[in-house]
C-alpha cells in the first residue's frame, strides 16, 4: 500500500521516543552467503542494524508477523488472517503488554527501541514495500504483542480455542507433533576423547513463513558475540552459540494449557458460579476483516473473560482457556540473556526467569558442561482432577497461579554417559539409562510425554553403538537418515507391513516386496524409500481405521498399498519411483530431489506440489554444528534455501546444494576472518 511519505515521517517522529542511534556507527558485513554480521558499540545499535538486515532480506514476512500480532492481518489478506487476529484480541495481548512493559530490563527496552527504529527507518526509505500503513510506526509494544501471539500458539492453547469454537471438546492425538519434530544433541569430552565438546543445533521448522529461520552474527562492545538463527521480526537469536556456550530447542509436550467448563447461573445471563459465588463474565468484541470483491468488511465476534482466562461460548456452554504464556511478556528478554551468558551459571540463571512457556533445551559449553532440560512455565495444579480433559470451572481448587521452579523440571547436567539428546520424545529418556530423570519424581499433573519415536530410537542406538564419537562420527549421527528396525512411530504401529507375505497379496506383491527389501535409508535415489514415502502419505486417508492401540491391520494396509500402486501408475506411469522423483526441494525455478522422510533424524515433510509430486515444507531447516575447546569455539551451519527471501537476490537459494549434500559453511566469531569473505560492508541507511 502506498501512502504519503511526509505523513509517514510525521508519524515516525511522534513514536520514536528513544532513537539517538546513529546508523553510521553500525556496520553490516555480508559474507559470501549473504549472512549479515552486524557490528556496533551497543546492543541497541546492533539491534537497529539487525532489523535493517532482516528487512533487506524479508520485509514482507516481518510485516505479516507484526500484522498478525496486532490484529491487522485479516485487514491485509482477508479470511486467512482472521484466526490470528481473533486470537490476539482474545488473549488481550495489548493490555498485557501495556501493564507489564516497564517490568522489562531498561537495557532490553533500549534494544527493542533500537530494533523497531531500524524497522521504521527501512520502511521510511522504502515506503513502496509497506503492506499496511496502519502498522507503522512499529513500536516495542507492537513487537511484544506479536511475541505473545506466537507463544500462545506454540503452547497449544490455540488448538484448545479451535476445539471450543468447533464444539469438539476432545483433542485427539496430533500426529504432527511427531512428523514435524526437531533434534538436539550434545556430547562431552569423555565420549569425544579429545578436548572438544559437541553441540548439534537441528531444528525442524517450516522452511518458509514467520517461523522459518533467519541466520545472523551479532557483535557489540557490551559483551555480545553470537552466531545463530531467529524468526523474522525478532530482535535477538533464539538458537545458536557465542564464544563460550551454545544451546538449541526442540518442542516439548507437557500440559501447558487447560480448558475449564464454567457453571452458569440458572437464571442470570452471562453469570457463572465459583464456590457458590456469582461472577459476571466480562464481555468483549473482536474485530476481524473479510475481503469480498476487494472490499474490506469488518466483522465482530463476541468473546468473554472469566477468572480462569479468555472465555468462549459454544453449543454446550461456556469454556475458558488458561495458559502460562499470557502471564508474562519477557520471553524474548530471557532469550537475550541467554545470548549474553558466558558460562553455565549465567545461562541457568536466565532460565530461572521462567519466561519461556515451553521448549526442550540442549546446551554445551567450552567448560565441557552438557545439559538437557524439558523447560517450561508449568503450573502447579491440584491433584484429583484429570487435567488432560476439561476441568471444572466452578471451584478455585482448579485455578492455578503458581509455577514449578526450573530446578524442579526434568533435566540432566553433565551425565556419566557423556551425551544428552532429544527428538520431541520423553524427557525421561534424555541420556544414558542410569542418567535419566526419574518419572516418579515429577507430579503426574505435569503430564510430560513418555513415548519414544523413530528419531529418538535411532539417535540412542547411534549414540550407544560406539564409545568413541569423534567429530566425523558426530556429523554422521546428526545426518543419519535411516528408520529403525522395528519402526517406532508414537502415533501408529506400521510394523505389520513387514510381516505381510507378498505372495498372499499378488495385486501389490511387487510394491510390498520393494518396501520390505528396502534398507530403510531415505536417500533421494532409493526406490524402496520412494515406495515407502508414497505409501506413507497415502496412509493418511486410512488413519480412521487405526485400532485403539494404533495398529494398522493387514486388510487396511492392503487397501493402502492398492491406492499407492494406482497413484504411482497415474502420476508416474510406472510402479517404481525414486524418493527424489516424488519429493522435491523447491524455491523459485530450482526443483531438486531431496532426502528424508517424516520422523527420520534428517526429517522432511511435504505437501502436494504438482504432477503427483510433493515439495518439502517442513523439516531440516537451520543446522548449526558447534565444537567447543577450552580456548576457541568453532561453528559451521547451513540453511535450507538461502538467507534472503527475495527472489532477485543471489542468496535466495545459494545454500540448497550444500544442504542437499549434507555440507555446511564455516562461520567465525573473529571479525578479521569474517572480512576475508565479505561481499559487502555498509551502514544501515
Amino acid at each position: 500500500m502506498k501512502f504519503s511519505f511526509s505523513i509517514f515521517l510525521l508519524l515516525l517522529s511522534s513514536f520514536t521516543i528513544n532513537s539517538q542511534i546513529n546508523p553510521d556507527a553500525i556496520e553490516i558485513v555480508r559474507d559470501s552467503y549473504g549472512v549479515p554480521h552486524i557490528y556496533a558499540s551497543t546492543d541497541a545499535e546492533v539491534a537497529y542494524g539487525f532489523a535493517w538486515a532482516q528487512a533487506e532480506d524479508d520485509f514482507e514476512t516481518i510485516q505479516q508477523a507484526y500484522l498478525a500480532g496486532n490484529g491487522l492481518l485479516s485487514k491485509n489478506i482477508g479470511l486467512k488472517g482472521a484466526a490470528a487476529d481473533f486470537l490476539v484480541q482474545l488473549i488481550q495481548s495489548e493490555n498485557t503488554v501495556n501493564e507489564l512493559f516497564y517490568t522489562l530490563d531498561p537495557k532490553f527496552i533500549e534494544l527493542l527501541h533500537g530494533f523497531t527504529d531500524g524497522i521504521n527507518a527501512y520502511a521510511a526509505k522504502y515506503p513502496d514495500e509497506i503492506l499496511d500503513s496502519s502498522l507503522f510506526p512499529v513500536t516495542p509494544k507492537k513487537l511484544l504483542r506479536y511475541t505473545q501471539l506466537q507463544l500462545y500458539i506454540s503452547n497449544g492453547a490455540s488448538d484448545l480455542v479451535s476445539g471450543i469454537i468447533e464444539n469438539q471438546l476432545s483433542w485427539p492425538y496430533d500426529i504432527n507433533q511427531d512428523t514435524k519434530g526437531s533434534n538436539l544433541l550434545a556430547v562431552s569430552r569423555s565420549r569425544t576423547q579429545s578436548d572438544e565438546t559437541f553441540l548439534a543445533i537441528n531444528t525442524h521448522q517450516p522452511l518458509e513463513g514467520p517461523t522459518s529461520w533467519y541466520e545472523a552474527h551479532l557483535v557489540s562492545e557490551e559483551g555480545t558475540n553470537i552466531i545463530g538463527a531467529t524468526f523474522p521480526g525478532s530482535p535477538c537469536l533464539f538458537t545458536g552459540a557465542n564464544e563460550y556456550l551454545g544451546w538449541t530447542h526442540t518442542v516439548n509436550f507437557p500440559d501447558k494449557a487447560d480448558v475449564y467448563a464454567l457453571e452458569m447461573h440458572p437464571i442470570k445471563k452471562e453469570v457463572y458460579i465459583v464456590d457458590g459465588e456469582s461472577y459476571k463474565l466480562e464481555k468483549f468484541k473482536a474485530k476481524i476483516y473479510l475481503k469480498i470483491l476487494g472490499i474490506k468488511i469488518p466483522v465482530k465476534k463476541k468473546f468473554y473473560r472469566s477468572i480462569y482466562g479468555p472465555t468462549l461460548k459454544n453449543k454446550t456452554g461456556f469454556y475458558s482457556v488458561r495458559t502460562p504464556s499470557t502471564s508474562n511478556i519477557n520471553a524474548v528478554e530471557q532469550w537475550w540473556y541467554m545470548n549474553k551468558a558466558t558460562n553455565f551459571s549465567e545461562f541457568y540463571e536466565a532460565l530461572e526467569m521462567k519466561a519461556l512457556p515451553g521448549y526442550n533445551i540442549g546446551y554445551a559449553d567450552r567448560n565441557d558442561t552438557i545439559f538437557y532440560i524439558s523447560n517450561g512455565k508449568i503450573p502447579i495444579r491440584n491433584k484429583g482432577y484429570d487435567w488432560t480433559d476439561v476441568v471444572p470451572g466452578n471451584t478455585r481448587k482448579t485455578l492455578w497461579n503458581t509455577f514449578y521452579d526450573i530446578k524442579d523440571l526434568p533435566q540432566v547436567i553433565s551425565p556419566n554417559s557423556g551425551f544428552v539428546y532429544n527428538a520431541n520424545h520423553s524427557p525421561f529418556k534424555s541420556s544414558g539409562k542410569n542418567d535419566n530423570p526419574n518419572i516418579e519424581h515429577f507430579a503426574q499433573e505435569m503430564n510430560f510425554e513418555t513415548y519414544d519415536n523413530n528419531r529418538s530410537t535411532r539417535l540412542l542406538y547411534l549414540l550407544e553403538e560406539q564409545e568413541h564419537i569423534d567429530y566425523a562420527r558426530f556429523k554422521r549421527i546428526k545426518y543419519d537418515n535411516q528408520l529403525p528396525t522395528p519402526l517406532s512411530y508414537s502415533f501408529m504401529d506400521l510394523n505389520p507391513l513387514f510381516d505381510m507375505n507378498s505372495e498372499d497379496y499378488p495385486e501389490v506383491g511387487a510394491l510390498l516386496t520393494e518396501i520390505q527389501n528396502w534398507d530403510r535409508v531415505t536417500n533421494a535415489e532409493s526406490f524402496g524409500a520412494g515406495a515407502y514415502a508414497l505409501l506413507y502419505y497415502n496412509l493418511s486417508q486410512f488413519f480412521y481405521e487405526l485400532s485403539e492401540d494404533r495398529i494398522f491391520t493387514r486388510e487396511t494396509l492392503f487397501k493402502a498399498l492398492k491406492v499407492t500402486k494406482a497413484y504411482m501408475k497415474t502420476h508416474f506411469d510406472r510402479e517404481r519411483v525414486r524418493l527424489g522423483e516424488y519429493q522435491k526441494l523447491v524455491r523459485g525455478d530450482k526443483e531438486l530431489p531431496v532426502f528424508g522422510l517424516p520422523d527420520v533424524v534428517t526429517a522432511m515433510r511435504g505437501e502436494n506440489y504438482k504432477d503427483g509430486k510433493i515439495k518439502i515444507t517442513h523439516g531440516e531447516s537451520y543446522i548449526g554444528l558447534v565444537r567447543f575447546t577450552p580456548e576457541k569455539t568453532y561453528y559451521e551451519s547451513v540453511i535450507s534455501y538461502g538467507n534472503s527471501r527475495r527472489s532477485e537476490s543471489i542468496h535466495y537459494s545459494d545454500q540448497m546444494e550444500l544442504y542437499l549434500d549434507f555440507k555446511t559453511k564455516k562461520m567465525s566469531f573473529d571479525r578479521l576472518e569474517v572480512l576475508k569473505s565479505a561481499l559487502s560492508r555498509y551502514a544501515p541507511n
